[in-house]
């Protein structure tokens, strides 16, 4: 145990604030985009325009995804400095899954579009058909792998064994949150489907 706390400072009230926001993220857009499919609360605000609805949320999310990513950089920096990687694997491993899991991200997003990514479909915004091209024909949630590889490869950029625990984590929430978000999106397109083959 004592080994634990020379790589962990579980003191420090950062490590808490940034694991708070990780869960905020993905709980708090479950929350208000399954307020939206039911209630149109946001497309009402914007006069009944969904559209703008979701860029609004979109705006949200990328911008609460920016703080969460500055609360754990500024965890890190709280946290005992222990090197994990000989050289010249220490930058070379954190550089190459940084950039794979930003591969992943960037593509999800354009295979997607804005309102793909951003829970369109619980405003109504449905796409024609599931996206088959990459990397959805490499990984079912490749969005939500790529961003557990961008916090892995942060913690060993900065040599913070605390960061792997935290990334950890990260991958438990984010299995969490598919398991709500997957089967009522697939329960959105499916009623989709019943109300086209009634016509």
């Amino acid at each position: 145990m004592d080994a634990f706390f020379t790589i962990v400072n579980v003191s420090a009230t950062s490590l808490y604030v940034s694991l708070l926001s990780i869960a905020f993220n993905p709980t708090a857009w479950n929350i208000v985009a399954r307020n939206e499919y039911r209630n149109k609360t946001i497309t009402r605000i914007f006069g009944g325009n969904a559209r703008y609805g979701c860029y609004f949320l979109a705006i949200m999310i990328f911008s609460f995804g920016m703080l969460r990513d500055h609360l754990y950089q500024r965890a890190l920096s709280d946290q005992p400095r222990v090197p994990m990687l000989p050289a010249p694997y220490d930058t070379l491993v954190p550089i190459v899954l940084f950039a794979i899991g930003q591969l992943f991200v960037v593509t999800s997003t354009w295979a997607l579009g804005i309102t793909g990514t951003f829970l369109g479909d619980y405003f109504g915004i449905l796409m024609d058909h599931r996206v088959q091209g990459f990397p959805f024909n490499v990984l079912r949630d490749p969005m939500y792998v790529g961003s557990t590889m961008c916090f892995i490869a942060t913690a060993l950029w900065y040599e913070r064994p605390a960061g792997l625990l935290v990334t950890m984590y990260v991958y438990v929430v984010y299995l969490l949150a598919l398991r709500f978000e997957g089967p009522f999106t697939d329960m959105i397109y499916s009623k989709r489907a019943s109300a086209k083959k009634a016509l």
